[in-house]
């Protein structure tokens, strides 16, 4: 599976939905079946995290005290052209650069930002960073400055509406008693995949910079720190869940991955004002028409909790 394939990867779970009620489904037959239109289901899913990204940005951004900036190739790579997007991720990996595991974003101080800006230039904009070693004389200063990495996740739910939203972790039997919910309840989590975890720790403990988890829904945002969440996960206190995940080109994978209950997290988001859900569609190299929901728009405020995060980040450096 090449990189494009695999950074669009998603949990099957995510691309299927059902229809209760219904003992038939009168369109299951027709050529335009929207259950098989699978690209337009891996189409949204980037808009929607492009969208997400923006949204944090944005959200940093908007304080006096912090800026934020793409760093990982998901922020860097074009954001209105699915084509370019994938032949920015052919570059990548024809770089030999595509197994280079970055966090998505750096939070640096808002009084950074001139320096952060003029050293972003010198590299040839937010598009290179990806492409320039980490070991570059640029890069580290970039890093110097840097408070705080953020991996980005982000899911297609309005958290607040999910149905066990708000019920208190109990003790639970398959967890030795720990405190959790039962096994199939709709909650708000973070995930963090165990494909990414020992990469994260390594860039983390290389780099000297703390990484969180920001995982976006529709409504709000949630933020952990990767130090919380590997503890969390070696504690027993969240297990492990094995799901499928589907590639754009039909390529399914088995992964491992970790959801951390909202519960664990600090808030970090609330939407301000929703996104406009707009209709799109491309073309593909064989004349099928795919279309997808874009997101456009929208805002998100931090909370007080995350600006209490960053600030006593920002105090432990100095």
């Amino acid at each position: 599976m090449d990189l494009f394939e695999k950074f669009l990867s998603v949990s099957a779970g995510d691309i299927e939905f059902e229809l209760r009620g219904y003992a038939s489904v009168e369109w299951l037959d027709f050529a335009l079946n929207p259950r098989r239109l699978r690209g337009s289901d891996f189409l949204m899913r980037w808009s929607q995290g492009v969208w997400s990204e923006e949204r944090i940005i944005q959200a940093v951004n908007s304080t006096d005290e912090f800026f934020a900036i793409p760093y990982g190739p998901s922020g860097t790579a074009p954001s209105d052209d699915v084509r370019a997007f994938e032949l920015y991720f052919e570059r990548l990996e024809a770089a030999g650069l595509g197994e280079n595991k970055r966090p998505d974003l750096l939070v640096f101080k808002k009084s950074s930002q001139a320096v952060v800006e003029a050293l972003v230039r010198s590299l040839g904009g937010l598009g290179e960073l990806p492409f320039t070693p980490e070991d570059a004389d640029a890069i580290q200063d970039l890093l110097a400055k840097a408070l705080l990495a953020v991996e980005c996740e982000n899911s297609l739910w309005k958290g607040k509406l999910m149905p066990d939203y708000g019920t208190e972790l109990k003790p639970q039997k398959r967890m030795g008693g720990k405190l959790g919910l039962k096994k199939n309840a709709v909650v708000p989590t973070l995930i963090l995949k165990e494909e990414d975890r020992e990469p994260l720790q390594l860039w983390q403990d290389t780099n000297r910079i703390p990484i969180h988890i920001w995982h976006v829904f529709y409504d709000m945002a949630f933020g952990i720190s990767l130090d919380k969440a590997q503890e969390l996960i070696k504690q027993g206190f969240i297990l492990p869940t094995k799901q499928v995940f589907q590639a754009p080109g039909g390529a399914t994978t088995r992964k491992v991955i970790y959801k951390i209950y909202y519960h664990y997290t600090y808030p970090l988001c609330d939407a301000i004002q929703e996104p406009e859900l707009k209709a799109k569609f491309i073309v593909d190299k064989n004349g099928h028409i795919l279309p997808y929901v874009h997101f456009e728009g929208g805002r998100m405020d931090l909370r007080a909790e995350a600006l209490a995060v960053l600030r006593e980040v920002a105090d432990v450096k100095g």
